[in-house]
């Protein structure tokens, strides 16, 4: 197995796709297709398997079946009608990157996947040698993959971000549909695997999972604590001080790959819904 550093908008240690015995899990976003595609030696992967499908794990999916028509695709079922037709994603990511035009500076050009293509999960199955397990909490349709033979998971968010050399991780939080005790739930569904080892994309492999899921967990309850007490200013100068004290010179690329007003809004739309 191995992390591909697709070198995000130039930056290494952002993201990562991984290659596991022929299969990629979480492409990344289409605007590094080309960064995968060299990584792969232009070889079709056997299929993909999308975490969930934001756009820095799913982005490169539709380019990559468009390349490579008979290319099987593994997604939750709430994610799969988004791959086949994600005009109402891009709208609501659009919104966050100032619209269309900064989203495709950004991950780039998003296209429909056919739905002959979709591999559509639920969670509890088991797939080209990985278990499937539906981890809710970062998004409502994500998903994480054991490779049973090696005993390593591929945890898409759920266990955050941490860019090595550094032992700081964040719990990357944005819009829509965070759910904090979700997420919670969805670490211990991990933890119950016992795995050998955590595959990150954001960013690489971690050989101790009990203490990055403890740290994840950790992060998620004080951002979550963070945010229900300070405006988005207050909170992302919070945030931005921890991660400049601990990052070890890396946290352009930890901002980037957790941007804080990002992480600031998927927590004040959670923390209104417990409200109301």
């Amino acid at each position: 197995m191995r992390a591909i550093d697709l070198h995000h908008l130039g930056r290494d240690k952002v993201i990562c796709a991984w290659e596991v015995d022929g299969y990629v899990i979480d492409p990344g976003p289409q605007i590094a297709e080309d960064a995968l595609l060299a990584a792969l030696g232009d070889e079709r992967p056997r299929a993909l398997l999308l975490t969930h499908i934001h756009f820095d794990h799913a982005g490169a999916t539709g380019a990559l079946v468009r390349r490579w028509p008979d290319l099987p695709v593994y997604v939750h079922e709430r994610g799969a009608r988004h791959m086949a037709s994600p005009e109402k994603l891009v709208a609501s990511a659009a919104r966050l990157y100032g619209g269309e035009d900064g989203l495709r500076r950004t991950w780039g050009e998003v296209i429909p996947v056919p739905e002959e293509n979709l591999r559509v999960l639920s969670g509890g199955e088991t797939v080209e040698g990985f278990r499937v397990e539906y981890t809710p909490g970062h998004a409502s349709h994500h998903v994480c993959y054991l490779q049973e033979a090696s005993g390593w998971a591929f945890v898409g968010d759920v266990a955050g971000v941490r860019v090595p050399p550094s032992d700081l991780v964040l719990a990357p939080t944005p819009p829509p549909d965070i759910d904090v005790e979700a997420w919670e739930r969805s670490i211990e569904t991990v933890a119950r695997w016992e795995p050998e080892g955590l595959g990150l994309t954001h960013f690489g492999p971690v050989e101790d999972p009990p203490a990055q899921l403890a740290a994840v967990r950790e992060a998620l309850r004080w951002e979550a604590d963070l945010a229900g007490t300070l405006d988005k200013a207050g909170f992302m100068a919070a945030l931005h001080e921890r991660i400049v004290a601990a990052a070890g010179g890396d946290e352009a690329a930890v901002e980037q790959a957790a941007p804080l007003d990002h992480l600031y809004l998927g927590l004040e739309r959670w923390h209104s819904k417990q409200q109301g």
